[in-house]
């Protein structure tokens, strides 16, 4: 982008410095007649014999000429009608040329420049077909006339590709960045989910043992203590391995995501602040999903015991995990739990719009609600692909 604009402000800044020269040019050799041969690109309706014009016609035409050729790309076509009236009068066939060149390459519609063409080849080939016939009249029409108009129309159209080419690009550019920018969006949305996931999942579990260890009788206190240490460093850990994604501007770290497999020390962890949970994992031995759905799966298990110990706290829950070539299907069931009588644990209100968007993100379907005995059930059902299994 940077090149392309210091290209176009360098080609600005020629512009005028061209056109001013190309000026001169035509002023000087249409004052003085010296373009060509004498005979052939002398006066002509005009009458004159001279073959160079007297100053006090030639001067002024060629100064009106040279001010059109400064401004010639804004008015191309007063340039050529201004150059064919002159060379009734004066060789002006420079003019003329400059003035077809300047036509072809910025007229957009070709018929225009046939047209301007044409009329520049009788206006200045009749004059000469009459001083030298027709071996004298067509090599000067085709140099004073068509040439010009043949090299503005392919520098015109090579401008216009390079433009086109140029605008594609940008386009293709600001379509990446675009891309890009939306990719960002959603690695930090999906950093956000797992941060709520993580953070909420690990407080809670301190929380709840923090209660457990005001209300404990027989139980030694160093014990629990030690497990809210434990739990608070994993939660530090995780959550300064997911910051540190947010501040690194290169890649992710390469770790393994959590999965099924990382389900029982999951289940562990709730048992151990006394949260009754079993697992049920039909044909363990099936082969992997693929990571994302994986990994899903693990993040799906981990909201549902979240919100289980938010709100039905010594509930009974039973996790189930079937999988069939084509389908993973995950339960988390749990009956009724005790009334909260502490201060509820803090929440955001997005456990289910979590856990439906995460199901969502991989293909899947959420579906949760109460069961006849009181308690609460959430079940998500995710599509397995084999060609995108590893």
């Amino acid at each position: 982008m940077i090149t392309h604009d210091l290209h176009q402000a360098t080609h600005r800044y020629r512009r005028p410095v061209t056109d001013t020269a190309m000026a001169l040019v035509v002023v000087v050799l249409t004052a003085t007649g010296e373009f060509g041969t004498n005979d052939f690109f002398g006066p002509t309706f005009a009458g004159l014999d001279d073959p160079f014009p007297p100053l006090w016609l030639g001067v002024p035409i060629a100064v009106v000429l040279g001010l059109l050729t400064r401004w010639r790309r804004r008015i191309p076509v007063l340039l050529l009608v201004g150059s064919l009236l002159a060379n009734g009068l004066v060789s002006a066939h420079l003019a003329v040329g400059v003035a077809l060149y300047t036509l072809a390459e910025r007229a957009t519609a070709w018929p225009r420049v046939a047209a301007g063409t044409l009329a520049s080849a009788v206006f200045v080939g009749v004059p000469i077909w009459r001083f030298a016939g027709a071996d004298g009249a067509i090599p000067i029409v085709m140099a004073a006339c068509v040439a010009p108009a043949l090299l503005g129309m392919y520098v015109g159209t090579r401008h216009e590709l390079v433009e086109r080419v140029q605008q594609w690009a940008q386009h293709v550019e600001r379509d990446q960045q675009q891309r890009l920018a939306g990719a960002r969006s959603e690695e930090r949305a999906q950093i956000a989910r797992d941060m709520h996931d993580v953070v909420t999942h690990r407080v809670s579990l301190m929380v709840l043992q923090a209660t457990a260890l005001e209300a404990a009788t027989g139980v030694d206190p160093v014990v629990i203590g030690r497990q809210i240490r434990t739990t608070g460093r994993e939660a530090l850990s995780e959550l300064r391995s997911l910051v540190g994604v947010l501040r690194n501007d290169g890649d992710a770290p390469l770790t393994p995501q959590p999965g099924l497999a990382d389900l029982p020390v999951l289940i562990e962890e709730s048992r151990r602040i006394g949260i009754p949970v079993t697992v049920d994992v039909t044909d363990p031995a099936a082969p992997r999903p693929p990571l994302l759905v994986e990994h899903a799966a693990y993040r799906f298990v981990l909201e549902a015991l979240t919100n289980v110990r938010k709100h039905a706290p010594e509930a009974r829950t039973q996790v189930r995990v079937e999988q069939t070539p084509h389908l993973l299907r995950l339960s988390v069931r749990n009956t009724r739990g005790r009334p909260v009588t502490d201060a509820p644990l803090p929440t955001g209100g997005h456990g289910l719009l979590g856990l439906a968007e995460r199901v969502r993100l991989v293909g899947g379907e959420l579906t949760a609600g109460p069961t006849a005995d009181g308690g609460f059930e959430v079940v998500a059902e995710v599509p397995i692909h084999c060609d995108d299994a590893s």
